[in-house]
């Protein structure tokens, strides 16, 4: 899309998120929005009689997935007028045989309305889980197992390194797991971005040191995840052949003593609502449910 109409989209973006209290689309949305997406994507807008944006919609359909995924948002002030409709009709024609999964950020009713009025079902739910960071030991020393040190990112040194390991650490998640170089850097790349709240964990070995996972905070500026600046657990992975060393839990503390000492006051992260064991660790370490997303799928096509 042109400058001027992404820039209208980044305005209908920003009055939606002050009228809901939730981001209307994920970063990847907006990230594809700002630099383009892969192929096999498609942007949609809607206008009003005048030519006004009123809506707007992102369609991803990646090669290797037999499924299609979307976005959609409605201006606040257009809602209740078929535009959300008329989008999600036309997100269904261009995702032809396919299933589609449309996420609803922050389940407000309207789109839980519009989704099963169309015959959609619940199929994912992500959980937005938050605690204050004023318990948080400001200066943890973790005991790390023999030969296993940490240090922060490097960038230009250790991208590969980390890449290889959270494709591992997530390899069967349907996001996550896909990362690839480009998408790195599009993050690299963000005003948020800082090396200092990205921990990496190394071992030691005959063959060099080899990376066995990383806790890598994220600061979301005031006004979009609340009033005040809030950190998150941006991403948390370790290498499957890893697990048991107690490193999630080092990392852990690392990532949040790094935000509490910039002066934040609370925490979110994300984890999948059917991942129970996670769910109630979290819980454990004073998170509590904040929000939800949930995905809407269609599914068979008609």
């Amino acid at each position: 899309m042109s400058a001027p109409v992404v820039a209208a989209v980044e305005a209908l973006l920003a009055a939606a998120l002050a009228a809901d209290g939730v981001r209307p689309v994920s970063e990847e949305s907006q990230l594809r929005l700002a630099h383009g997406g892969p192929a096999g994507g498609a942007d949609v807008t809607a206008r009003d009689a005048a030519g006004t944006l009123v809506g707007y919609a992102r369609l991803e359909r990646p090669d290797g997935d037999p499924e299609a995924e979307a976005e959609l948002v409605v201006a606040p002030s257009a809602r209740r007028r078929g535009v959300g409709t008329a989008l999600l009709g036309r997100l269904e024609q261009l995702a032809g045989d396919r299933p589609l999964r449309v996420w609803a950020h922050g389940e407000l009713p309207g789109s839980a309305e519009l989704a099963r009025g169309r015959g959609y079902e619940r199929a994912r739910v992500l959980l937005q889980m938050r605690r204050p960071l004023d318990g948080v030991d400001p200066d943890p020393q973790p005991r790390l197992p023999a030969g296993v040190t940490v240090s922060t990112f490097r960038p230009g040194a250790d991208e590969d390194a980390w890449l290889h390991v959270n494709a591992r650490a997530f390899a069967h998640h349907p996001e996550q797991g896909r990362w690839t170089a480009a998408d790195l850097a599009l993050r690299e790349a963000e005003s948020w971005f800082d090396p200092a709240g990205f921990f990496l964990a190394w071992r030691e070995e005959p063959a060099g040191p080899r990376l066995l996972g990383s806790h890598w905070t994220k600061v979301h500026p005031a006004g979009e995840a609340g009033d005040a600046p809030v950190g998150e657990v941006y991403v948390l992975g370790i290498d499957p052949d890893a697990q048991g060393l107690g490193l999630g839990r080092a990392l852990t503390d690392l990532g949040l003593a790094h935000l509490r000492g910039r002066g934040l006051s609370h925490v979110l992260l994300y984890v999948e609502e059917d991942n129970t064991a996670a769910v109630a660790l979290y819980e454990r370490s004073g998170f509590t449910r904040y929000t939800v997303d949930v995905s809407w799928r269609r599914p068979t096509s008609r």
